[in-house]
């Protein structure tokens, strides 16, 4: 996973994290589902990463 990829990836989950609070503090139900829902994109894509990341180590465990 490169370096650019990472940040935006945290980038996304803490502005979820941000729109989840914003959200609970006025008590806008639509908002914490929009930073839930961008939070968990954020998850997935870290986890497609990750297992890039791990298919690029097998590979190179057997060149």
């Amino acid at each position: 996973m490169s370096f650019t990829d990472k940040v935006k990836n945290e980038a996304e989950e803490l502005s979820g994290k941000a729109k989840q609070a914003v959200g609970r503090a006025t008590d806008n139900e639509r908002l914490v589902a929009e930073g839930q829902a961008q939070e968990t994109s954020a998850h997935a894509k870290k986890a497609g990463e990750h297992v890039k990341d791990a298919g690029k180590d097998v590979r190179d465990a057997f060149s």
